[in-house]
C-alpha cells in the first residue's frame, strides 16, 4: 500500500529557510534508510506559499488566488511510501527526523492512498 507522509508547514518554511547541513544529513540518512528497506517511492519538499497560488471555487468559477498564504494547513513536503499495512506506515513517520528541525513544533500526517482499481483497500 501506498502512503503520503505529509509535512505541515512552519514559520521556517514559509520564510523560505532552507535546512542546515547537518539538517540535510539526518533527512538523507533517513531517506537511505527507507530506500534500502523498499519503502521509498519519492519526497520533496516545497518553496514557500508566497510563491505559490489556489485556484478556488465559488459559484462554479474558478478564481486564482496568488499566496501567501496563512492557514495551519500549509504543506511543505511529503514522502510518498510503500507499506504493507497501516502501521508500518506509521512507524516510518515515527522514525523520521523532525522535519521543522525544531524541538517545540513539527509535524507530519500520514494517509493513504486511494488503490487503483480498489478504492476500498487501505
Amino acid at each position: 500500500m501506498r502512503f503520503m507522509m505529509i509535512v505541515k508547514g512552519t514559520a521556517r518554511s514559509e520564510a523560505g529557510v532552507l535546512p542546515r547541513p547537518e539538517e540535510m544529513g539526518a533527512m538523507g540518512a533517513y531517506n537511505d534508510e527507507m530506500m534500502k528497506a523498499g519503502a521509498f517511492v519519492d519526497a520533496g519538499g516545497l518553496r514557500p506559499t508566497s510563491d505559490g497560488a489556489r485556484v478556488q471555487y465559488r459559484g462554479g468559477k474558478p478564481t486564482l488566488v496568488r499566496g501567501p498564504f496563512e492557514s495551519a494547513d500549509i504543506v511543505s513536503g511529503f514522502w510518498i511510501i510503500e507499506a504493507p499495512t497501516a502501521e508500518d506506515a506509521f512507524a516510518w513517520a515515527m522514525r523520521a527526523p523532525n522535519p521543522a528541525f525544531s524541538d517545540t513544533e513539527g509535524e507530519i500526517e500520514v494517509r493513504p492512498f486511494y488503490e487503483f482499481g480498489n478504492p476500498q483497500r487501505g
